[in-house]
């Protein structure tokens, strides 16, 4: 904002805290102005951020001032002079508000600069005064000191002092420098009140305009808020015209929903009848399939009987030819036996005689069979020779169709060279050369026949024998048998072949173990075939190296083992330790991955190739690396060695290039060689004696052939090698001219003849011949070049052209290349390209067409006619008839063949009629060429009827809610495929299968099934019309009578959905009457229902479910009155049948049996193997072991012992397995019942007592459709049953089962249960999980009964896929338990310490069911109070001077209770006992001991309670009974372990007496006194431990006793172990005795035992009126 020029403004400076200045202009320093006003500049700068609202605010104000022009302003909002506000006087008023709170702002910040400065200057004067107090007390301090001639005080406190004194000066400068401060904020503030008061003005009318814009805001406000309203309305009346005509659109879309599914709901009708004819076809193949998987397993059950039965007769056989030969080997030894004997009689040496005649039999024998080879082997020969003829001549009469001069002439005597090869190799009696000629004239017969069967070939066998040409001419370039020049290399080479065979062999086993270099490794239980180091590369190659020079290779090994490893070099091969050094460092232990670097370094001193291994050891065992090393060589070859010009006409010239490619390392000099067929590299034939070149001639091509013949085979069998075939022939040769011995010049005078006619005859061919070589014959090739050469074909005579030839290297390990080169020429300038033109098969009355194309390799163009005989012109056109075809092109002629129904009687010469097959040959006439050319048009005509097995369909009788179906046949005569189609059939009836479309094949009949259901109630008849593809039509008439039957179901056909085994689907289906008492039954179209049209009665119905199916119906019967209805339930309960079960349990009893007899005909081999047991003599006699045959009865046997389906009984083992097998197999069932619904005739009243009759135009029938699948969840303990019995239980037990179920599906399952009854007796205790597939979850269930009933209830387990329903089964029986003891106290009596008796009792079960018990001891009880709490009670109580116990008494100082009971808790069996053992074990004297014993039954019913009592003594003699002296409990403290001090000698002898009460008190009744009797008891304890085995007792002083009225009886006696006595203390008052007054007198009673114990008797006596 810019200001004017008179204003001046008034800033206020930041002070020294940075605060930023104000900056203000006030109305009062503007000159020029009035008052009250301020001049601002016309262009206003823009808006500060902040203020950037204001725009918009005034735009809109600026809108609503043109839309609401009507509306009346305020006058406060207005300016004096009535102009509207503007935009720079609300922006100045903002910007004086904002400058007016920064004021105000900076102000507060002064003022609490100012109250804090004043804060800092009381605090810092207070430290001041109190440094100062300080300082004088020190001084004083220092006075005192000073005073006391304290050095060392005084001189600490000056320290102090000194100080103190500069922290009061440095407080007094900071009070100046804080006073200062002050008074410097307090300047400021003032200024700034003073700019305030100067603003006052200022900020008035700041908070006036501040009014007005509020004024003027609300104003907008309001208008904005009547502007919203109308909109608003205006909106309502949008959203009500779009509320309407969405309303009507969705309207739309609900009709057209409805539509669709009415159409889905048809179209889902027709294709589940479509559906339900493809399953049923589908059961129908895997039934068959079924069959068949049967009756192949029954053969191989016979076929396994009946090997069983060749082994067994095989075995019978070889002990008969073992037993024939042991017989001849005897009769053979004693034939010897008796010739030693007679030549010894003789005095001839027996020994060698006998030896003599055993080598001239072997040499016979040898001869035989060497004879034998021999023929089989002129055999073969002489079959190759003839199949080489038959070639020969095949390619004679191929070489005369192309006009290609007799092969005779090249070839001649043929014959007669196969006669005298035949001569030479078999040089045997004329009878035999008769064999063998018959031989070979059968052999050719079968070659000539086969020959004449392959000439009607088709032309493509023909063109691929032309293709075989080539590895003829190689194989007559080849001799069969090797020279005599070349059996010297030929043995070499054999011997090195065996000595590197042997070499493998005996490397194969390494290898194939894996330990050449492969280690086993074992790695956390894994077994790793593989190197435990891995080479980079794998092979150290040193490729075309040099002599002199130096290779160096790095390689780098990686360790390969899954442990830490190391590297140790062992060497290298021997054979390389000259040439080749490692440098090798071990890098030590290297984890798996880690690697290690090596270098090789190679320096050959010998020009030859080098291999071996660089070996190494690790930790997983040795290994090595390959290393190879080649010299430079030449490695030659060309792309191609058969050129194949093709043909061509005479006087061309055409030119073929072969390449040949060096990919060596090494130059060699080539040249081309027609003569190298004389090498003895590339021919190794051995020729026969004669001398003829003919002959030689021939036996090469015979040979040839049956070279090629060989070859093939061997290519066929991949198991013999030409050459490995070569060697063999030149082997018998061989072996026959050592036999015949012929003469040594014989043969090498006909090879050297024949060689040089050989040789003539082809430089004559090669010289003279149409095919020549390029101007490059010889020449260098350089290591990794190529080199083009040409071969030239120029025919000049029409015939076969070929030219063999070799390219030959200087290099000597460089074999030659043959080339073969092959060409015709021919002389017709012009044919037809297809001489023969299939048009395949054809149909009547339809139109083919076709080309016909001509060639020409004349110079010039020529003139072409076309001719159709006389018969085929109705039928076939070839247009144009006439044309001109140019020089060395081709012309295209097109061919039309319409075939009509008269070509049989026009064209019989061309056309057969009964098999339907047309030749006819054609003509095309060339001008100036007298020969024309010929070719055949061939085809096959049929016809394209379609036939129906009938003319006419009768459906019957049905009713509309039946589907009758109907079949008819469809064959196609043609021959031909057909599509056919039956087109829009009437919507009543469906064609299947594919809707009535699909494809007939040639003569094939289709089975159609027409489907007809109909709504209406009427008489039906219509035509089908099938149209084939060429749109022919056929028809077919039907007809139907539709009756409608009274009753009617709501769904006719219910499918239910993939139900798991075990599992099961339920639906509600309704059967409602239709009649009513106004209408009749529709009915009357049917001649034999027109009578039952009478009054509407009551309806009989009954649906009859298929036997032994998975269907469930109810009700299945009952009784429908006119217009009502009944509901149906159907239930689908998918299971596995019985019969089903048992035949799975059959095939699994059968598959073991096999596996059995197969394992026992194993175990019976290996046992009756002979084994060899060496005896003393040294001769091995073999040992059958004799149990082989008792071992085998038995078992063959139980094999054999059949297993019957009715046996099989459902819970045992087999059963059991069998239902397992079916379930894990089970993959899916469909099954389809119909089920019938059969409806009654009226039921008048009169006929109610007969039977009513049932029409079948009134049965429904109900359609289900039931899939089956396995289940995911199956119980496998249990026996797999679903019901678990928990049988009888005593009320108030529980009693748990578990029930273990399996996750057979392919998907995890999440399982969730039923609620039991909350208050019932079944629970299940555990939580059900997911489970995966395979896993097993537990149920863990319990039943507890509460009453004696019978209790049921069902759990479901269910899972995403199923429902698994388990029935809980159990009964409540009260249990009824007695114990022999009557309850109440069980007293032990008195027991030694640390000595027990017991006391046992029993318990009786009379329920009939077991009963579980538990022994409670109170003083085990977990209830009972903790730390003597109850004695405490007992203590305290008002019971302390009576002679009740409590219930736990005096305990073990051991810890041990002192009363136990064996045993603490059991079941009893019904009808059985159980003994209860109390065992009494103190461990010091005592005579509280008391427990309480509680049997409580598993219910919680308690069968006795009883108070369990002994007391303890140290000696065996004790007395009991009197006054109770002492509380029934010991003291609260624990008793004193530690040991006792050690008594005096007085001490010892002097033993305290025990204190006994008797307090006796006589009753004093009217005046009479009954004396007072007390009893004590005196007993001796029985015990093994003591010696004395009774004990006396006596009282002392019983004559004082008598004089105050007391008398003892017995007053002395003796006690046997194990016994006690009374003691019967009585009181008499005496006279004189004084009444209430209390006599007493004091008695020592000595016990003698193992121990002598006094006890100290204090009697007290009194009268009293009160005693019992």
């Amino acid at each position: 904002m810019d200001v004017g020029d008179g204003e001046r403004p008034f800033d206020v400076a930041s002070d020294s805290c940075g605060q930023l200045g104000v900056h203000l202009s006030t109305d009062e320093d503007c000159e020029g102005d009035g008052p009250g006003q301020e001049t601002f500049n016309d262009d206003e700068p823009a808006l500060p951020p902040d203020l950037a609202w204001l725009e918009d605010l005034y735009e809109e104000d600026d809108d609503d001032g043109d839309g609401n022009g009507d509306v009346d302003q305020n006058p406060s909002v207005v300016a004096d002079n009535g102009e509207k506000r503007s935009y720079a006087a609300t922006a100045r008023m903002f910007k004086l508000r904002r400058n007016l709170d920064q004021l105000d702002c900076f102000h507060r910040q002064k003022e609490h600069d100012v109250l804090k400065a004043r804060e800092e200057l009381n605090l810092c004067r207070q430290n001041i005064d109190g440094l100062v107090k300080q300082r004088e007390d020190l001084e004083n301090e220092i006075k005192r000191q000073k005073a006391a001639e304290n050095s060392v005080a005084v001189f600490r406190l000056r320290s102090q002092h000194k100080h103190l004194c500069q922290r009061l000066q440095s407080e007094e400068e900071l009070e100046g420098h804080i006073n200062t401060d002050l008074k410097q904020q307090e300047v400021e503030l003032s200024e700034v009140a003073v700019e305030l008061g100067r603003f006052s003005s200022l900020r008035q009318e700041v908070q006036e305009e501040e009014q007005v814009f509020r004024v003027l805001k609300a104003q907008k406000a309001a208008t904005r808020i009547q502007q919203e309203r109308k909109a608003g309305q205006n909106m309502q009346l949008k959203m009500l015209r779009l509320r309407d005509k969405q309303a009507a659109m969705l309207m739309k879309e609900v009709n057209d929903r409805q539509k669709n599914i009415e159409a889905g709901q048809a179209s889902r009708k027709m294709a589940a009848k479509h559906l339900k004819e493809t399953i049923k076809r589908m059961h129908q193949k895997e039934a068959e399939k079924e069959q068949q998987n049967r009756e192949l397993l029954e053969k191989r059950i016979q076929a396994v009987k009946s090997l069983k039965s060749n082994i067994a007769a095989t075995q019978e056989s070889l002990r008969i030819q073992q037993r024939k030969a042991k017989a001849n080997a005897q009769k053979k030894e004693q034939q010897q036996r008796q010739l030693r004997e007679s030549l010894q009689a003789q005095g001839i040496n027996s020994i060698k005689h006998m030896y003599q005649q055993k080598q001239l039999e072997e040499i016979k024998q040898k001869q035989e069979e060497f004879a034998e080879r021999q023929k089989s082997k002129r055999v073969e020969i002489a079959a190759k020779i003839l199949e080489e003829e038959q070639l020969v001549n095949r390619r004679k009469r191929r070489q005369a169709v192309l006009h290609k001069p007799s092969t005779t002439d090249s070839f001649p005597s043929l014959g007669r060279a196969r006669e005298k090869l035949l001569h030479y190799l078999d040089p045997s009696p004329p009878s035999a050369t008769k064999e063998k000629a018959t031989i070979l004239r059968e052999v050719s017969e079968s070659s000539s026949s086969s020959s004449a069967s392959s000439d009607a070939e088709d032309p493509e066998e023909t063109m691929y024998q032309e293709g075989g040409h080539q590895s003829l001419t190689e194989s007559l370039a080849e001799p069969e048998f090797s020279g005599l020049w070349d059996q010297n290399s030929k043995k070499l080479q054999d011997e090195k072949a065996m000595s590197v065979q042997t070499e493998v062999k005996h490397e194969q086993p390494a290898i194939s173990s894996g330990k050449l270099n492969v280690v086993v490794q074992k790695v956390h239980g894994k077994e790793l075939r593989r190197p435990p180091f891995l080479s980079k590369p794998e092979i150290i190659i040193f490729k075309d190296f040099e002599v002199g020079k130096m290779y160096k290779k790095k390689i780098v090994l990686t360790n390969n083992s899954y442990i830490t490893n190391h590297c140790k070099l062992l060497g290298v091969s021997t054979h390389l330790k000259d040439f080749i050094s490692i440098n090798f460092e071990p890098p030590g232990s290297l984890s798996a991955g880690m690697s290690c670097e090596m270098q090789a370094v190679f320096q050959p001193m010998i020009n030859e190739d080098l291999e071996g291994e660089v070996q190494f050891a690790s930790a997983m065992g040795p290994f090595s690396v390959p290393v190879r090393c080649t010299i430079k060589k030449c490695d030659l070859e060309v792309d191609s060695q058969f050129i194949d010009f093709g043909l061509h006409v005479v006087g061309q010239t055409i030119s073929r290039t072969v390449t040949l490619t060096n990919k060596g390392a090494l130059a060699t000099h080539f040249s081309l060689d027609t003569a190298a067929c004389l090498s003895p590299e590339s021919s190794h034939v051995q020729v026969p004696t004669q001398i003829s070149a003919n002959t030689c001639q021939e036996i090469s091509s015979e040979n040839t052939t049956s070279e090629n013949q060989r070859s093939s085979a061997s290519t066929g069998t991949g198991e013999l090698q030409p050459q490995q075939d070569s060697q063999e022939l030149s082997e018998v040769l061989q072996q026959e001219q050592s036999v015949s011995e012929p003469s040594a010049t014989g043969p090498e005078a006909v090879l050297e003849s024949c060689v040089s006619t050989n040789v003539d005859a082809r430089m004559d061919h090669s010289e003279g011949g149409d095919i020549s070589l390029g101007n490059v014959r010889e020449g260098h090739i350089g290591p990794f070049e190529s080199i083009k050469l040409e071969v030239v074909f120029t025919p000049t005579i029409p015939g076969e052209a070929e030219l063999d030839f070799h390219i030959k290297f200087s290099d000597i390990s460089s074999k030659p290349i043959p080339i073969q080169v092959r060409a015709v020429a021919v002389s017709i300038p012009v044919w037809v390209v297809q001489p023969s033109i299939d048009l395949k098969i054809c149909m009547f009355d339809h139109l083919y067409q076709d080309s016909i194309m001509v060639q020409s390799r004349a110079k010039t163009a020529l003139k072409l006619t076309f001719d159709v005989c006389r018969e085929m012109r109705k039928h076939m056109e070839i247009l144009p008839k006439t044309g001109f075809i140019q020089a060395q092109s081709s012309f295209n002629a097109q061919l039309k063949f319409l075939p009509r129904c008269s070509l049989s009687k026009d064209a019989k010469k061309f056309f057969d009629s009964d098999t339907g097959v047309l030749e006819v040959p054609m003509t095309v006439q060339v001008a100036g060429q007298v020969k024309p050319v010929h070719f055949t048009v061939q085809a096959v005509v049929t016809s394209s009827d379609l036939q129906f097995d009938r003319t006419e369909v009768d459906f019957g009788c049905c009713s509309i809610y039946q589907t009758v179906i109907s079949s008819v046949r469809l064959t196609n005569l043609s021959l031909l495929p057909q599509d056919f189609g039956f087109l829009r059939p009437p919507e009543f009836i469906e064609v299947q299968p594919n809707d009535g479309f699909g494809t007939l094949l040639p003569q094939e009949t289709l089975e159609i099934d027409l489907i007809f259901c109909a709504r209406k109630a009427k008489e039906y008849s219509f035509q089908l019309s099938c149209k084939s593809g060429i749109n022919r039509d056929f028809h077919l008439s039907c007809q139907a009578v539709v009756v409608s039957p009274p009753l009617e179901l709501s769904h006719s056909l219910v499918q239910f959905g993939a139900t798991a085994v075990g599992d099961h689907s339920t639906t509600i289906i309704s059967l409602i009457n239709r009649e009513t008492n106004h209408n009749q039954s529709k009915q009357p179209i049917d001649p034999q229902t027109k009578d039952a049209m009478t009054l509407v009665a009551p309806r009989l119905f009954s649906f009859l479910p298929p036997k032994d199916s998975d269907i469930s119906i109810a009700p299945s019967a009952g009784t429908l009155l006119p217009g009502e209805r009944c509901l149906v339930q159907v239930t689908f309960r998918p299971r596995l049948l019985d019969q089903e079960i048992k035949e799975e349990a059959l095939r699994l009893f059968h598959r073991a049996k096999l596996l059995r007899e197969k394992e026992l005909e194993r175990n019976t081999h290996t046992e009756k193997e002979e084994v060899p047991v060496e005896t003393s003599k040294g001769k091995k006699v073999s040992v059958v072991p004799n149990n082989s045959k008792v071992s085998d009865g038995p078992k063959t046997e139980q094999l054999t012992e059949p297993l019957n389906p009715a046996d099989i009984q459902p819970g045992s083992v087999q059963y059991k397995d069998a239902r397992a097998s079916l379930l894990y197999s089970f993959t899916q069932r469909y099954r389809e019942y119909t089920v019938p619904c059969f409806v009654s005739d009226r039921i008048l009243p009169e006929d109610q007592q007969e039977q009513p009759a049932w029409s079948p135009f009134n049965t429904l029938d109900l359609q289900l459709q039931c899939p089956a699948v396995q289940p995911a969840l199956v119980v496998i303990s249990n026996n797999g049953l679903n019901t678990i019995d928990f049988h009888q239980v005593a009320v108030g037990e529980k009693v748990i089962k578990r029930l273990t179920v399996q996750n057979i599906s392919k998907e995890s399952l999440d399982l969730r249960s039923s609620v039991l009854d909350v208050h019932g007796v079944f629970s299940l205790l555990n939580a059900l999980r997911c489970i995966r597939p395979g896993d097993k979850h537990t149920l863990v269930l319990a039943f507890s009964p509460c009453l004696e009933e019978k209790y049921c209830e069902t759990l479901e387990v269910r899972s995403q896929k199923m429902t698994l329903r388990m029935t809980l089964r159990g009964a409540g029986v009260v249990p009824a338990v007695t114990c022999s003891h009557p309850g109440g106290v069980l007293d032990f009596g008195y027991v030694l310490e640390k000595e027990s008796i017991t006391q046992v009792f029993k318990l009786q079960n009379s329920s009939a069911v077991a009963v579980g018990f538990r022994v409670q001891l109170a003083s085990l009880s977990p209830t009972r109070p903790q730390g003597g709490a109850d004695r405490v009670a007992f203590l305290l109580g008002s019971n302390t001077g009576s002679r009740v116990q409590p219930t736990v008494g005096t305990q073990n100082y051991s810890g041990l209770s002192v009363f136990s009971v064996v045993p603490v808790e059991g079941s009893i069996a019904p009808e059985q006992s159980q003994d209860i053992t109390v065992t009494f074990q103190p461990d010091h004297p005592s005579v509280n001991y008391s427990d309480r014993l509680t049997i409580e039954l598993s219910n919680k019913s308690k069968v006795c309670m009883m108070d369990l009592k002994g007391a303890a003594s140290s000696h065996n003699m004790y007395l009991y009974g009197g006054d109770l002296l002492t509380v029934p409990v010991e003291s609260l403290l624990p008793p004193q372990i530690a040991s006792q001090p050690q008594l005096a000698e007085s001490e010892v002898t002097e033993r305290p007496t025990i204190p006994v009460l008797v307090t006796l008190r006589a009753k004093c009744n009217a005046g009479s006194i009954t004396p007072a009797v007390r009893e004590l008891q005196v007993g001796c304890i029985r015990s093994t431990q003591l010696s004395k085995k009774s004990g006396e007792f006596f009282w002392d002083n019983v004559a004082s006793l008598q004089q105050q009225g007391f008398s003892v009886e017995p007053g002395k006696g003796t006690v046997e172990a194990g016994h006690k006595r009374t003691i019967t203390v009585k009181w008499t008052p005496y006279s004189g005795y004084k009444p209430y007054d209390v006599v007493q007198t004091c008695v020592p009673v000595t016990l003698k035992g193992d121990e002598t114990n006094v006890y100290r008797v204090t009697l007290i006596a009194l009268v009293s009126t009160t005693a019992v």
